[in-house]
């Protein structure tokens, strides 16, 4: 047997396993960020009350399917796992944990209908958001998302975020537990950009 056919039959093995995850029958499970951890730093009061749109991002994400990618198979190619998924899309699910995370570190979260409240608006696009095999036991979730803050309906500033975290098992728990990690991490490199930005002129 060739080494090419042999990677094959190992590549196809390896996406049988992850996709399945289980026997036939098996009732789906899933799966969500989990309890907010540790309260981050408190944010400078600069922030003031912040408008945070719900997330956006290509529509392949826009579904409760758990996905992944084999990196050492085709990176191009998005996998789903058989009987695991999300309890929402990636995008309601990020929005929710990062409205969460800016709001405890001491940030007056406001939603879109909150409009007078406050002429600043936090809006996020997701770039990329998967669990990423770099081989059949070891995988990273990779949150990459572009953030850009508005005042007054003006463009005050924009920046890309990227972060990744290590999954503690090469199957779906592992992957939602990683993403949720990369979610939060990037909340806080959000939280610690708005800082920088000059303040709302009174």
């Amino acid at each position: 047997m060739t080494s090419a056919i042999r990677n094959a039959i190992a590549i196809a093995a390896a996406a049988a396993l992850l996709g399945a995850c289980a026997s036939k029958g098996q009732p789906t499970a899933q799966y969500d960020f989990g309890p907010l951890p540790q309260a981050p730093a408190p944010a400078p009061a600069a922030i003031g009350a912040l408008i945070v749109a719900d997330i956006a991002g290509p529509n392949a994400l826009d579904t409760e399917r758990m996905q992944y990618r084999l990196l050492y198979a085709d990176a191009r190619q998005s996998r789903p796992y058989a009987y695991n998924q999300w309890t929402a899309t990636p995008f309601q699910l990020m929005t929710q944990r990062m409205k969460a995370r800016i709001a405890q570190a001491g940030v007056k979260v406001l939603s879109t209908t909150d409009a007078a409240a406050s002429p600043t608006v936090l809006r996020m696009e997701v770039n990329d958001f998967a669990q990423n095999f770099d081989s059949a036991t070891s995988s990273t979730g990779v949150v990459d998302l572009r953030a850009s803050l508005f005042r007054n309906h003006k463009l005050v500033d924009q920046k890309t975020f990227t972060r990744s975290s290590p999954a503690p098992s090469p199957d779906a728990a592992g992957g939602a537990q990683a993403l949720a990690a990369a979610t939060d991490a990037v909340t806080a490199d959000v939280l610690a950009w708005l800082a920088t930005l000059p303040p709302q002129k009174e």
